[in-house]
């Protein structure tokens, strides 16, 4: 007798699978005539599967625990990441970040500095109780521009009737650079955290030593291996294909996917040897095109936007189904007033200011207009969940006996909480963007 099998697996499978078949069916009319983008659409239909509406995506029962369910997030979100830049670099024109090093020395550098000092001050200020050393954790976890929801923007008929193709090209060079670029600031305040504490609780060293690692494995580690080792495998990638391709022995259809197996290389060996593999996905698919080979021989071809659009579906419907939307009104650091205040403030900020004050200085802001909307766009989203669970799995680290340190009881909490609201803002803030431009 047949019976029915209604398990997990079915469940999801059969969910996901429904979801970006219907999606599909509308999928053009959803983004060309009302710009609603597929991470919030798909943020929105993971809450209605997730286990607090329709309780038919259930993560933490596949997962096993709070801690499971954050380690398949953050590796979810590698993954995407990875890919996700990798195929930001190969757009770019042939040695755009020999050329363009200026605008992009000053979004990455004094840019990026502001938005995490704007962002920690903000979050100190309406954060009861929180040092100003806490704020810059959770400051620099959603500094970084999402190179994820920047395509969403960059491309479709909002980007081609509203956005010049030179600023389409510096926001994806920046959203893919800065996104790496994320972990100094980071590492700065866990560090100085983990070995001078707050409030006079020490551990081994002090700050010399917290400095000391800052220098030595964040940015000689961490960034500038990551830089050379991307530079390598993209350049050893690139001839390896030319090579193959001039012999004929890779078919048309190894010869589209290379790219995507390159990112998921990178990921792989780079999280072995605990380097900064964002970081270097970004350089080795700037360093694979350098030549414009490949970007031009795939520039018509659609496989690469297919694979975006899956990645893009499938991480906002977990998102959404992840997402402690419970914490955002019952939590222990915020409430949802100063939370919601918090979000307004952040959007309006974070960046606008600081693009504002320099838009003169990047050739690729011609007028005033597209200032504002490089200064508001600055999605917080897939990297700020990223850096969010390399927290978490920092602070973990430094418990003793088991417990949190003293000095640090509530400052995951607090990452967690205003991190996602922040990421969930942001979403619905450039849809808010789009119509308004």
């Amino acid at each position: 007798m047949p019976t029915l099998a209604i398990t997990n697996f079915n469940i999801v499978v059969s969910v996901l699978g429904g979801w970006i078949s219907l999606f599909g069916l509308v999928s053009y009319l959803c983004k060309e005539n009302f710009y609603l983008s597929e991470a919030l659409i798909s943020l929105l239909a993971g809450v209605v599967v997730s286990p607090s509406a329709a309780d038919l995506v259930r993560p933490l029962e596949y997962a096993g625990s709070v801690e499971n369910v954050n380690t398949v997030t953050l590796y979810f979100s590698r993954l995407v990441l990875g890919v996700q830049l990798v195929l930001a670099g190969v757009q770019l024109p042939s040695r755009y970040l020999k050329k363009q090093w200026r605008p992009l020395s000053l979004l990455l550098g004094p840019i990026m500095a502001a938005m995490w000092l704007a962002t920690s001050l903000l979050i100190w200020a309406l954060v009861p109780n929180m040092s100003f050393l806490h704020a810059l954790v959770v400051g620099s976890c959603v500094t970084p521009t999402d190179p994820v929801l920047s395509n969403v923007i960059v491309k479709g008929k909002f980007a081609d009737h509203n956005v010049p193709k030179d600023l389409q090209q510096i926001i994806i060079a920046e959203s893919g650079a800065n996104d790496g670029l994320g972990y100094p600031f980071l590492f700065f305040a866990l560090y100085l955290i983990k070995y001078t504490g707050d409030g006079g609780v020490a551990e081994d060293g002090g700050a010399r030593v917290a400095m000391g690692m800052w220098f030595g494995e964040t940015w000689g580690y961490v960034i500038l291996l990551s830089i050379v080792y991307g530079a390598v495998i993209g350049w050893i990638a690139k001839e390896l294909l030319h090579w193959a391709e001039e012999r004929k022995y890779v078919d048309r259809e190894s010869f589209l996917v290379f790219a995507i197996s390159l990112a998921l290389f990178i990921v792989g060996t780079c999280g072995m040897i605990g380097s900064d593999d964002v970081l270097a996905c970004f350089i080795a698919g700037n360093v694979f095109t350098w030549d414009d080979w490949f970007r031009l021989e795939t520039i018509d071809d659609s496989l690469q936007p297919t694979i975006d659009m899956l990645l893009n579906v499938s991480i906002f419907m977990w998102y959404g189904a992840v997402c402690p939307w419970d914490s955002f009104l019952h939590n222990d650091v915020i409430p949802i007033y100063r939370l919601i205040t918090l979000g307004i403030l952040v959007l309006l900020f974070r960046r606008l200011p600081w693009v504002f004050a320099i838009h003169k200085f990047v050739p690729q802001i011609e007028h005033v207009r597209q200032a504002i909307f490089v200064g508001f766009f600055g999605p917080v989203g897939v990297s700020a969940i990223f850096y969010l669970y390399i927290t978490l799995e920092f602070l973990a680290t430094m418990e003793v006996d088991g417990e949190p340190r003293a000095d640090i009881a509530n400052l995951g909490e607090t990452v967690n909480v205003v991190v996602w609201f922040l990421a969930i803002c942001s979403i619905v803030g450039g849809f808010i963007l789009v119509v308004v431009f």
